[in-house]
């Protein structure tokens, strides 16, 4: 019997713009091993669960070399709080 896929949040480095009306656009995503993507688009946000990995935030629809995925945003429960959230990719685990 094939075990099924699991997935896990991995926190990511984001270099973000902020537009003049306050919408927080992602531009540049960051792995932990350093390497670099430009996020060619921003298709959609919207408040959605992670449904693989778990947990609640907004989740940005993004293009990435020609390829649409999905983007986290984790806000802070600490309202007010020096840190307002974390940003997250779903990644499969073994």
């Amino acid at each position: 019997m094939a075990e099924a896929t699991k997935y896990k949040k991995e926190y990511i480095e984001v270099e973000v713009h902020f537009s003049a009306d306050g919408t927080m656009l992602p531009r540049i995503i960051e792995w932990e091993d350093g390497h670099k993507y430009e996020i060619d688009r921003v298709l959609k946000i919207q408040p959605a669960p992670a449904m693989k990995a778990g947990g609640q935030g907004d989740r940005y629809t993004v293009m990435i070399g020609g390829q649409q995925r999905y983007l986290f945003f984790e806000h802070s429960p600490e309202y007010g709080a020096e840190k307002i959230g974390k940003w997250f990719v779903e990644r499969r685990v073994g």
